[in-house]
Protein backbone atom coordinates (compact mmCIF):
# COMPACT_ATOMS: atom_id res chain seq x y z
CA UNK A 1 0.00 0.00 0.00
CA UNK A 2 1.31 3.23 -0.91
CA UNK A 3 0.95 5.37 1.86
CA UNK A 4 1.73 8.83 -0.23
CA UNK A 5 -0.87 7.65 -2.60
CA UNK A 6 -3.27 7.41 0.07
CA UNK A 7 -2.69 10.69 1.82
CA UNK A 8 -2.89 12.40 -1.48
CA UNK A 9 -6.50 11.21 -2.03
CA UNK A 10 -7.55 11.68 1.49
CA UNK A 11 -6.63 15.19 0.58
CA UNK A 12 -8.25 16.17 -2.35
CA UNK A 13 -11.26 15.05 -0.45
CA UNK A 14 -10.75 16.74 2.43
CA UNK A 15 -8.40 19.97 1.82
CA UNK A 16 -7.85 20.12 5.81
CA UNK A 17 -6.52 16.83 6.46
CA UNK A 18 -3.14 17.74 6.53
CA UNK A 19 -4.03 20.39 9.33
CA UNK A 20 -6.31 18.08 11.08
CA UNK A 21 -4.11 15.10 10.85
CA UNK A 22 -0.64 16.84 11.01
CA UNK A 23 1.39 13.78 12.61
CA UNK A 24 0.83 11.80 9.28
CA UNK A 25 1.55 14.84 6.70
CA UNK A 26 3.61 14.21 3.51
CA UNK A 27 6.35 16.06 5.56
CA UNK A 28 6.34 14.07 8.67
CA UNK A 29 6.08 11.14 7.20
CA UNK A 30 9.41 11.91 5.12
CA UNK A 31 10.94 13.20 8.05
CA UNK A 32 10.88 10.14 10.20
CA UNK A 33 9.96 7.48 7.70
CA UNK A 34 7.29 5.49 6.94
CA UNK A 35 8.69 2.68 9.88
CA UNK A 36 7.04 5.30 12.15
CA UNK A 37 3.41 4.06 11.17
CA UNK A 38 3.59 0.94 12.48
CA UNK A 39 1.46 -1.67 9.87
CA UNK A 40 -1.61 -1.84 12.53
CA UNK A 41 -1.74 2.00 12.97
CA UNK A 42 -2.01 3.13 9.14
CA UNK A 43 -5.38 0.77 8.43
CA UNK A 44 -7.14 2.61 11.95
CA UNK A 45 -5.27 6.08 10.55
CA UNK A 46 -6.83 6.03 6.90
CA UNK A 47 -10.40 4.91 8.31
CA UNK A 48 -10.45 7.35 10.32
CA UNK A 49 -10.32 10.13 7.85
CA UNK A 50 -11.78 7.55 5.32
CA UNK A 51 -15.23 8.31 6.46
CA UNK A 52 -15.53 11.59 6.18
CA UNK A 53 -14.01 11.95 2.64
CA UNK A 54 -16.47 9.27 1.52
CA UNK A 55 -18.96 11.37 2.56
CA UNK A 56 -18.28 14.30 1.37
CA UNK A 57 -17.56 12.44 -1.85
CA UNK A 58 -21.29 11.60 -1.38
CA UNK A 59 -21.23 7.43 -2.01
CA UNK A 60 -23.94 6.08 -4.05
CA UNK A 61 -25.83 3.39 -2.05
CA UNK A 62 -24.80 0.72 -4.58
CA UNK A 63 -21.06 1.90 -3.32
CA UNK A 64 -21.67 1.40 -0.01
CA UNK A 65 -23.63 -1.73 -0.87
CA UNK A 66 -20.30 -3.26 -2.50
CA UNK A 67 -18.62 -2.01 0.36
CA UNK A 68 -20.79 -3.83 3.22
CA UNK A 69 -20.48 -7.08 0.44
CA UNK A 70 -16.39 -7.01 0.94
CA UNK A 71 -16.90 -6.37 4.85
CA UNK A 72 -18.65 -9.70 4.98
CA UNK A 73 -16.33 -11.83 3.00
CA UNK A 74 -13.16 -9.92 5.23
CA UNK A 75 -14.96 -10.69 8.03
CA UNK A 76 -15.16 -14.01 6.95
CA UNK A 77 -10.88 -14.20 6.03
CA UNK A 78 -10.25 -12.52 9.22
CA UNK A 79 -12.07 -14.95 11.38
CA UNK A 80 -10.57 -17.76 9.92
CA UNK A 81 -7.05 -17.07 9.83
CA UNK A 82 -7.55 -15.71 13.49
CA UNK A 83 -9.06 -19.00 14.69
CA UNK A 84 -6.09 -21.00 12.86
CA UNK A 85 -3.56 -18.87 14.56
CA UNK A 86 -5.19 -19.60 17.85
CA UNK A 87 -5.69 -23.43 17.05
CA UNK A 88 -3.00 -25.52 18.92
CA UNK A 89 -0.45 -27.52 16.80
CA UNK A 90 -2.07 -26.85 13.56
CA UNK A 91 0.39 -24.41 12.02
CA UNK A 92 3.96 -25.08 11.29
CA UNK A 93 6.36 -23.13 13.01
CA UNK A 94 7.72 -22.78 9.21
CA UNK A 95 4.41 -21.17 7.75
CA UNK A 96 3.33 -19.62 10.96
CA UNK A 97 4.86 -16.15 10.18
CA UNK A 98 3.12 -15.74 6.63
CA UNK A 99 -0.01 -16.79 8.22
CA UNK A 100 0.07 -14.49 10.79
CA UNK A 101 1.19 -11.75 8.28
CA UNK A 102 -1.52 -12.47 5.95
CA UNK A 103 -4.10 -12.34 9.24
CA UNK A 104 -3.22 -8.94 10.07
CA UNK A 105 -4.14 -8.05 6.50
CA UNK A 106 -7.28 -9.17 6.81
CA UNK A 107 -7.70 -7.23 10.35
CA UNK A 108 -6.21 -3.88 8.38
CA UNK A 109 -8.91 -4.41 5.27
CA UNK A 110 -11.74 -4.86 8.26
CA UNK A 111 -10.97 -2.23 10.26
CA UNK A 112 -10.48 0.21 6.96
CA UNK A 113 -13.76 -1.09 5.61
CA UNK A 114 -15.98 -0.06 8.66
CA UNK A 115 -13.81 2.83 9.17
CA UNK A 116 -15.12 4.12 5.97
CA UNK A 117 -18.89 2.52 6.09
CA UNK A 118 -19.41 3.69 9.74
CA UNK A 119 -22.90 3.48 10.57
CA UNK A 120 -23.46 2.19 7.47
CA UNK A 121 -21.37 -0.80 8.54
CA UNK A 122 -22.92 -4.84 8.42
CA UNK A 123 -22.25 -6.20 11.81
CA UNK A 124 -20.15 -9.73 11.97
CA UNK A 125 -21.78 -12.29 11.24
CA UNK A 126 -20.98 -15.76 13.22
CA UNK A 127 -18.68 -18.24 11.47
CA UNK A 128 -18.91 -21.89 11.32
CA UNK A 129 -16.06 -24.15 9.60
CA UNK A 130 -16.22 -27.25 10.07
CA UNK A 131 -13.30 -29.52 10.58
CA UNK A 132 -10.98 -27.31 8.69
CA UNK A 133 -8.83 -26.68 11.73
CA UNK A 134 -8.44 -31.06 12.49
CA UNK A 135 -5.27 -30.96 10.10
CA UNK A 136 -3.08 -28.76 8.53
CA UNK A 137 -3.96 -29.74 4.65
CA UNK A 138 -7.70 -29.13 5.37
CA UNK A 139 -6.86 -25.49 6.84
CA UNK A 140 -4.82 -24.67 4.04
CA UNK A 141 -7.43 -26.16 1.16
CA UNK A 142 -10.53 -23.86 2.75
CA UNK A 143 -7.80 -20.68 2.54
CA UNK A 144 -6.95 -21.37 -1.00
CA UNK A 145 -10.90 -21.40 -1.72
CA UNK A 146 -11.58 -18.34 0.27
CA UNK A 147 -8.63 -16.27 -0.80
CA UNK A 148 -9.42 -17.63 -4.53
CA UNK A 149 -13.17 -16.54 -4.11
CA UNK A 150 -11.92 -13.06 -2.77
CA UNK A 151 -9.94 -12.12 -5.40
CA UNK A 152 -13.16 -13.37 -8.32
CA UNK A 153 -15.33 -10.96 -5.73
CA UNK A 154 -13.55 -7.92 -5.83
CA UNK A 155 -12.94 -8.40 -9.97
CA UNK A 156 -17.09 -8.84 -10.23
CA UNK A 157 -18.41 -6.02 -8.03
CA UNK A 158 -15.06 -3.21 -9.36
CA UNK A 159 -17.68 -1.82 -12.12
CA UNK A 160 -20.33 -1.47 -9.62
CA UNK A 161 -17.68 1.42 -8.47
CA UNK A 162 -16.95 3.35 -11.57
CA UNK A 163 -19.03 6.35 -10.51
CA UNK A 164 -17.19 6.22 -7.04
CA UNK A 165 -13.53 6.40 -7.64
CA UNK A 166 -12.18 6.87 -4.16
CA UNK A 167 -13.64 3.64 -3.46
CA UNK A 168 -12.99 1.71 -6.34
CA UNK A 169 -8.98 2.69 -5.70
CA UNK A 170 -9.71 1.06 -2.00
CA UNK A 171 -11.42 -1.85 -3.25
CA UNK A 172 -8.36 -2.32 -6.10
CA UNK A 173 -5.91 -1.49 -3.19
CA UNK A 174 -7.34 -4.44 -1.03
CA UNK A 175 -8.35 -6.84 -4.20
CA UNK A 176 -4.16 -6.77 -5.01
CA UNK A 177 -3.31 -7.44 -1.79
CA UNK A 178 -5.96 -10.35 -1.86
CA UNK A 179 -4.49 -11.84 -5.06
CA UNK A 180 -1.08 -11.92 -3.39
CA UNK A 181 -2.56 -13.74 -0.62
CA UNK A 182 -3.90 -15.94 -2.81
CA UNK A 183 -0.38 -16.77 -4.93
CA UNK A 184 1.18 -17.30 -1.60
CA UNK A 185 -1.39 -19.55 0.10
CA UNK A 186 -1.83 -21.86 -3.26
CA UNK A 187 2.03 -22.17 -3.36
CA UNK A 188 1.99 -23.65 0.22
CA UNK A 189 -0.75 -25.68 -0.53
CA UNK A 190 1.52 -27.51 -3.27
CA UNK A 191 -0.33 -25.76 -5.98
CA UNK A 192 1.02 -23.30 -8.48
CA UNK A 193 0.57 -19.54 -7.73
CA UNK A 194 -2.46 -19.07 -10.69
CA UNK A 195 -5.57 -20.69 -10.86
CA UNK A 196 -5.46 -23.40 -13.03
CA UNK A 197 -7.77 -26.87 -13.64
CA UNK A 198 -10.03 -26.62 -10.52
CA UNK A 199 -8.94 -30.47 -9.23
CA UNK A 200 -10.40 -31.20 -6.34
CA UNK A 201 -11.50 -27.72 -4.66
CA UNK A 202 -15.44 -26.82 -4.58
CA UNK A 203 -16.77 -26.33 -8.09
CA UNK A 204 -18.19 -23.06 -7.12
CA UNK A 205 -15.32 -21.33 -6.63
CA UNK A 206 -13.70 -22.07 -9.90
CA UNK A 207 -16.98 -21.78 -11.80
CA UNK A 208 -15.99 -20.10 -15.38
CA UNK A 209 -12.48 -20.36 -14.85
CA UNK A 210 -11.89 -22.68 -18.07
CA UNK A 211 -12.91 -19.90 -20.28
CA UNK A 212 -11.16 -19.06 -23.37
CA UNK A 213 -12.60 -16.60 -24.46
CA UNK A 214 -11.78 -12.98 -23.65
CA UNK A 215 -13.78 -9.78 -25.04
CA UNK A 216 -15.03 -12.09 -27.51
CA UNK A 217 -12.19 -12.99 -28.66
CA UNK A 218 -10.96 -16.89 -28.61
CA UNK A 219 -7.34 -16.58 -27.49
CA UNK A 220 -7.32 -20.10 -28.08
CA UNK A 221 -7.69 -20.08 -31.92
CA UNK A 222 -5.74 -16.60 -32.32
CA UNK A 223 -2.55 -17.97 -30.31
CA UNK A 224 -2.35 -21.21 -30.89
CA UNK A 225 -1.78 -21.98 -27.39
CA UNK A 226 -3.66 -25.10 -25.31
CA UNK A 227 -7.31 -24.17 -23.60
CA UNK A 228 -5.62 -24.71 -20.06
CA UNK A 229 -2.65 -22.09 -20.82
CA UNK A 230 -5.36 -19.88 -22.31
CA UNK A 231 -7.67 -20.09 -19.50
CA UNK A 232 -4.55 -19.87 -16.65
CA UNK A 233 -3.71 -16.35 -18.23
CA UNK A 234 -6.77 -14.58 -17.06
CA UNK A 235 -8.96 -14.59 -14.13
CA UNK A 236 -12.77 -14.31 -14.02
CA UNK A 237 -15.29 -12.58 -12.26
CA UNK A 238 -17.83 -13.73 -9.99
CA UNK A 239 -21.07 -12.30 -9.35
CA UNK A 240 -22.20 -11.41 -5.75
CA UNK A 241 -25.02 -14.12 -5.93
CA UNK A 242 -22.14 -16.49 -6.91
CA UNK A 243 -19.98 -15.48 -3.95
CA UNK A 244 -22.42 -15.02 -1.27
CA UNK A 245 -23.95 -18.74 -2.21
CA UNK A 246 -19.81 -19.66 -1.70
CA UNK A 247 -19.27 -17.76 1.71
CA UNK A 248 -22.50 -18.87 2.88
CA UNK A 249 -21.25 -21.86 3.56
CA UNK A 250 -19.38 -20.73 6.42
CA UNK A 251 -22.35 -18.50 8.08
CA UNK A 252 -23.50 -19.90 10.91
Amino acid sequence: MNLLNIISKIEELDVEAADKYSFYSRRNLIKFGQKALTAAAVPTLFAATANQAFAQAGPSQAAVDVLNFALTLEYLEDEYYRLALNTANLIPAADRTVIAQISKHEVAHVVLLRGALGAAAVAKPTFKFGDSFSTYQKFLGLAQALEDTGVRAYKGQAGSLINDKSILQVALQIHSVEARHAAQIRRMNGAKGWIGTAGNAPAAVYAGEEATMQATIDLVALTGKSAAAVAEAFDEPLTKAQVLAIAGTYIA
